[in-house]
């Protein structure tokens, strides 16, 4: 099992970066991909990241799971990358897990990728999410897809695709571990 989380210059870091280490907290394959052409990509708040591959190295064959963490302009730079878009649409075809939180939702929703599913986004872009149906919890799972709203659901979203991935009692011991159990 591998999950490719993407950045692209403008990424949102607290979406990122907390599900980059969620995720391998839960010993999940976790790889970052530069969109950029760099592997050095700067977050929407300026912090530099050095990402792990590029895009154009990542093997998506083998891939489980594509996350775009939103933000801008990371989202809109995400949502530019021909490469990436072809990619996003193949794992819809194929019912392969996508993840998307903020802003990144949009990219799917423009796709065409969220007819007829329940789907969140940042609050207020909503007209992005063509054809779906607007959720209310702060993370949503339809289907192969998963979208979640913003900076503070990350942790939330990042507990999400572990539950997906793994299983609950992972889930349990991230949060114990974590002190976020009560």
């Amino acid at each position: 099992m591998k999950v490719y989380v993407h950045f692209a210059n403008g990424f949102e870091e607290i979406e990122a970066l907390t599900v980059v280490d969620v995720l391998r907290r839960a010993e999940i394959h976790t790889e970052t991909v530069s969109v950029s052409g760099d592997l050095m990509v700067t977050g929407a708040h300026g912090v530099p990241v050095r990402t792990d591959i590029l895009f154009d190295e990542a093997d998506y064959e083998n891939c489980s799971m594509i996350v775009l963490p939103g933000g801008m302009p990371g989202t809109a730079n995400l949502a530019a990358h021909e490469g990436l878009t072809q990619k996003i649409k193949e794992f819809a075809v194929s019912k392969k897990w996508m993840a998307a939180i903020c802003a990144a939702p949009m990219v799917l929703g423009e796709l065409g990728l969220l007819k007829g599913k329940t789907a969140v986004i940042y609050p207020g872009m909503e007209e992005h999410l063509i054809n779906a149906k607007t959720g209310r919890n702060n993370v949503e799972i339809d289907g192969a897809v998963i979208t979640s709203k913003g900076p503070g659901t990350a942790m939330e979203f990042a507990l999400t695709l572990v539950k997906v991935l793994k299983d609950m009692s992972t889930v349990k011991q991230l949060k114990n571990a974590m002190l976020l159990e009560k």
